[in-house]
């Protein structure tokens, strides 16, 4: 029996409608639906793409998420092929017609902190997210759900040696920039406008050591408060949007 994933939420069923609505095999919404403008909008993308609409109690489809938010909205869909594989990163690179803007997770486990680092990568325009295999988490319903639709708008991209990769991609002529609290270079005082890759770290622990030799650059972000550091899906969300800044910049000016 092919894999099936299942994937709940307004924004991560309409993304995957939107995406191929063949991959849906099962789609359950909450009784009384209709009555709510955007499930109304979901329903409808639904039936065009002729697939039909199940009404259940909130109560079952609260039982097919157990400790999730819904929204009123549960589908099953085929499990998801990564449109990129590791071995594909660099032809990525190379086809550009732009500098490449890639971003680094490593080692993120929290499933909020990912889809929502996913989100920011999907509105910087980011080309593809890359991250371990191991001890990070995948690309879960929760994930899903807290992305919005940015865990299907770009490439995910999990890779079995991380260093290694980082290497590939630093010979490709991609410049890694990695953010770590004790660095001596500010964010603002760098140059994002080339090919890079903003370089993350785990949440509390940071950037590993390996990756951290890896890195061209180290920078940290500037801190006016009283709080030491930010959360990794903020920090991922200031890097990206500090680089469309200055590319946004370097066109006008």
């Amino acid at each position: 029996m092919a894999k099936r994933e299942l994937i709940f939420g307004i924004h991560a069923v309409m993304a995957a409608l939107r995406r191929d609505a063949t991959q849906l095999n099962e789609l359950y919404v909450a009784e009384g639906s209709r009555k709510n403008p955007r499930l109304r909008e979901l329903i409808e993308l639904a039936e065009q793409a002729g697939v039909m609409a199940h009404y259940q109690s909130r109560e079952t489809l609260d039982d097919l998420v157990p400790g999730g938010v819904h929204q009123g909205v549960v589908a099953w869909c085929a499990a998801s092929v990564p449109a990129v594989s590791e071995d594909d990163l660099v032809s990525l690179v190379e086809g550009l017609r732009e500098p490449a803007l890639l971003l680094v997770l490593d080692g993120v486990q929290d499933p909020h902190n990912l889809g929502a680092c996913l989100r920011s990568a999907d509105a910087a325009g980011v080309h593809a997210v890359i991250a371990p295999k191991d001890r990070a988490v995948g690309l879960t319903p929760t994930v899903r759900k807290v992305a919005c639709g940015g865990a299907d708008s770009l490439p995910f991209v999990q890779v079995t040696n991380l260093a290694r990769s980082l290497r590939e991609l630093k010979d490709a002529g991609v410049w890694l920039v990695g953010a770590a609290g004790d660095a001596p270079d500010s964010l603002y005082d760098t140059d994002l406008r080339g090919p890079i890759a903003i370089v993350m770290g785990a949440e509390e622990k940071g950037l590993r050591r390996l990756t951290q030799e890896q890195c061209d650059f180290l920078v940290h972000i500037p801190m006016a408060g009283s709080v030491e550091s930010l959360n990794v899906s903020v920090a991922t969300g200031v890097c990206l949007f500090e680089a469309v800044r200055q590319r946004l910049a370097k066109k006008s000016g």
